[in-house]
């Protein structure tokens, strides 16, 4: 097995990065490497992962900008707020937030993606998804042919749960983050704001940073 994995990481170019590869073989996991990228690392959604995204509730977006300064963001929604167009393609949608707009700035500048899905209620299993994204208006997304009712109904509705725009992520790898370091959380019933304004239930100033502020002013 040792030298099928050699001949073809020979043949192909390896996934991953330079970086990996270094630390790979400084310590000494080029083996255990290698067997992931070929076993578990696709550059599509297989079907196992189309069902897998239809039902996640919780994402967490990995963005930099263009010197490379990174910003680490999350997205909520109900069951299905990620919406695969096909194999290659996904769209999820960007609802009223605080304006600041980190991570919309970062595509912006540098279209490079990381994504993570986590099922915490269920099977602790997380799913990455890398690749290129860009910002796309609402009308512009009805645009494509393989928009479906359910994106319509989406843009059509109104509040706070109306999509201001949409982040179209073109895939260039999946693949599975495993779960045995992922805690398997309890569901609890929790009234949603959806695009509130109201600083109480966004959470104030939890942290005190807007105190701290003050009284240095």
């Amino acid at each position: 097995m040792p030298d099928q994995l050699s001949e073809q990481s020979e043949s192909e170019p390896r996934p991953g990065s330079c970086g990996e590869h270094g630390l790979q073989e400084k310590y000494g996991t080029t083996y255990r490497a290698d067997w992931f990228y070929s076993h578990q690392v696709v550059d599509h959604l297989n079907d196992e992962m189309h069902r897998f995204v239809s039902r996640m509730e919780v994402m967490f977006v990995s963005t930099a900008d263009g010197k490379g300064e990174c910003d680490c963001s999350i997205r909520c929604g109900l069951p299905g707020f990620v919406i695969a167009l096909d194999d290659k393609t996904i769209v999820y949608p960007e609802l009223r937030g605080n304006g600041v707009m980190a991570s919309l700035g970062n595509i912006s500048e540098n279209p490079h993606i990381g994504l993570l899905l986590v099922d915490f209620f269920e099977t602790t299993v997380g799913l990455h998804i890398n690749g290129e994204a860009a910002i796309v208006e609402s009308q512009k997304l009805l645009e494509d042919s393989r928009v479906t009712g359910e994106i319509r109904l989406k843009c059509e509705r109104q509040g706070g749960r109306k999509p201001e725009r949409w982040v179209r992520v073109v895939i260039e790898e999946a693949y599975i983050h495993c779960s045995k370091h992922i805690p398997l959380l309890k569901r609890m019933p929790k009234e949603i704001a959806w695009g509130t304004d109201d600083e109480r239930l966004k959470g104030g100033d939890f942290f005190g940073v807007s105190r701290e502020m003050s009284n240095r002013s």
